[in-house]
C-alpha cells in the first residue's frame, strides 16, 4: 500500500475509486437538476397571471377587484366580502380565503403587510404604506 500526504495517509484503490465514483454521481445529478430546471425562479405576478392563477385556484368566485403587491410575489382579489390571497411559496403560489374585514382591518408596517390565514401568514410588500389600497376598498 502506497502512503500519500504529509501525514502518510493511505489511500488504497477501493477508497480511490469510491471517492471518483461518487464525484461523477453528484455531477450527474447537479447537470440533471440543471438541465431539467428544477429550481426555477417564479416571474413576479401581473395582471394577466394573477388572471389565470384566479381562475385556476378559485374558479366559481368572480372576482370585482384586485391588487398586487409592490415587488409582484403576492396578490388579493376581492369578491363581495371574501379575499382571495395569493401569495408566492417556493416555486409557485399558494392560495387561501379571508374574510375582507380581516384584511380591511390589517396594519401595514414598513411598507410590509402581515395577513395571517389558518397556516400561514403571507407578507406582502405595500407601496406608501397605504392599507387597504382604493382598487379593493370601492
Amino acid at each position: 500500500m502506497e502512503k500519500y500526504g504529509e501525514e502518510g495517509v493511505s489511500l488504497d484503490k477501493a477508497m480511490l475509486t469510491q471517492l471518483i465514483g461518487s464525484a461523477i454521481a453528484i455531477s450527474a445529478l447537479v447537470g440533471l437538476a440543471a438541465w431539467a430546471k428544477i429550481a426555477r425562479p417564479t416571474p413576479p405576478l401581473d395582471a394577466a397571471g394573477l388572471a389565470c392563477l384566479l381562475a385556476q385556484e378559485f374558479p366559481d368566485h368572480r372576482p370585482t377587484a384586485t391588487w398586487i403587491s409592490a415587488d409582484g410575489a403576492g396578490a388579493l382579489a376581492r369578491d363581495g366580502d371574501a379575499v382571495l390571497v395569493l401569495w408566492k411559496r417556493g416555486d409557485g403560489f399558494v392560495a387561501r380565503d379571508l374574510a375582507w374585514p380581516a384584511v380591511a382591518a390589517a396594519k401595514s408596517k414598513n411598507g410590509r403587510l402581515l395577513l395571517k390565514t389558518g397556516d400561514a401568514t403571507p407578507v406582502f410588500a405595500v407601496a406608501d404604506d397605504v392599507w387597504p389600497p382604493k382598487e379593493l376598498v370601492a
